[in-house]
């Protein structure tokens, strides 16, 4: 009966691509297993300690275990597995049918159970079951993720909108019901606040039709040969008015090509990252200071660094930089341009296209961003 089921299964459509850890302190039961699921990418364990070896180096869509084995039961392995990760599958062998191991079971996070004898069918099907739980569990965890982020952005643009938008409705405002007089120097000031404001909510609507455009997009990165070099001289060139408008020094130097032979990047995520950096480092620079874009080659890597006399990061703010809708706001003002998320998705693209973004910063002194990718063989 047994061949007839293994003939039968291997005309099941399969999982392709995932990966299960057989624990079970008798060999048959693995190598039985192992054959039924042979589409799995399969790895055996003998007893509960040694699963856990194995999960300290590599992580499996689902785990099969035995309950009763020397060592270390099912049960203890199922409650260490579930407490490090809540939402590994697990799928419990038992031939014990007592409520007290099935309760036990369930209530350390089992996803479902096998009765001894395995019946091959029922084991792919549960198998696949729990899989299909899990994979829906995750889908419903990433639109949870995903409102909770729509949210949180939408209360962000409603906070940096409001200010400039109310100011300048306000001194509009004043000016229909006559209670401000051009001739008065404090009128002057006002007007000189208001276009400040104004050209600080056209910095922020452009911002966010940017980040729409870009981030919006498809998550897969399109990959293509691109000369790194040209894209951060156009990048640059773009960003230079800015740059003039704080009467910054800003320097380009980057020796075409760079490098010689193109990378495989996506067009659009590096320009995105490199105006990022450009972009804070403008913002965050005073008036007379500089800014400067460098190109070079070191070794097997390439390099682009983003260099500026800016206020700087304290060493503590660092590793927040990198999160989404952190702003560096020395001021306290919370008035900083822009909407926190450039760094975040500057890192997470360099990262998509096999690259490193890192900085150094001390208060006062500037930063320096790097972004480095590997050279091809």
């Amino acid at each position: 009966m047994q061949p007839e089921l293994l003939s039968k299964l291997e005309q099941v459509p399969q999982q392709l691509n995932k990966s299960l850890l057989v624990v079970d302190d008798e060999p048959i039961i693995r190598q039985l297993c192992a054959r039924a699921l042979k589409n799995f990418k399969v790895v055996e364990a003998g007893d509960g300690q040694e699963a856990l070896n194995i999960l300290e180096k590599e992580s499996f869509d689902i785990i099969l275990s035995d309950v009763m084995m020397p060592n270390l039961s099912g049960l203890e392995l199922l409650s260490r597995v579930k407490d490090q990760n809540p939402d590994q599958a697990v799928v419990m062998i038992t031939g014990y049918t007592e409520k007290e191991v099935i309760l036990k079971a369930l209530q350390a996070g089992a996803d479902d159970f096998i009765s001894k004898p395995i019946n091959l069918l029922q084991l792919r099907t549960t198998v696949d079951k729990v899989l299909d739980k899990t994979a829906l569990r995750q889908e419903l965890s990433s639109l949870k993720q995903a409102d909770k982020l729509k949210s949180d952005f939408l209360g962000l643009i409603s906070h940096k909108l409001k200010t400039p938008a109310t100011a300048i409705s306000l001194f509009i405002q004043n000016i229909a019901d006559g209670i401000e007089n051009p001739e008065d120097e404090s009128f002057q000031k006002m007007l000189t606040m208001v276009r400040a404001e104004s050209l600080h909510l056209e910095h922020l609507i452009q911002d966010l039709l940017y980040f729409s455009n870009v981030i919006l997009q498809d998550n897969e990165p399109k990959l293509e040969p691109v000369e790194l070099g040209r894209i951060a001289r156009q990048v640059a060139a773009a960003l230079e008015p800015a740059a003039s408008s704080r009467q910054l020094q800003y320097e380009v130097s980057i020796t075409p090509p760079l490098p010689p032979e193109p990378l495989i990047l996506d067009r659009q995520r590096i320009s995105f990252a490199i105006r990022a950096l450009l972009d804070n480092a403008i913002k965050f620079t005073p008036e007379g200071g500089c800014v400067q874009l460098e190109g070079k080659l070191e070794k097997d890597r390439v390099l682009l660094e983003v260099r500026d006399t800016g206020i700087g990061i304290a060493q503590q703010d660092l590793p927040k930089v990198f999160s989404k809708f952190y702003q560096v706001d020395p001021e306290g003002t919370g008035q900083v341009r822009g909407f926190g998320l450039g760094l975040f998705y500057a890192r997470d693209f360099i990262r998509s296209m096999g690259g490193k973004l890192t900085l150094e910063s001390r208060p006062g002194l500037g930063t320096l961003a790097k972004i480095e990718f590997p050279l091809p063989d």
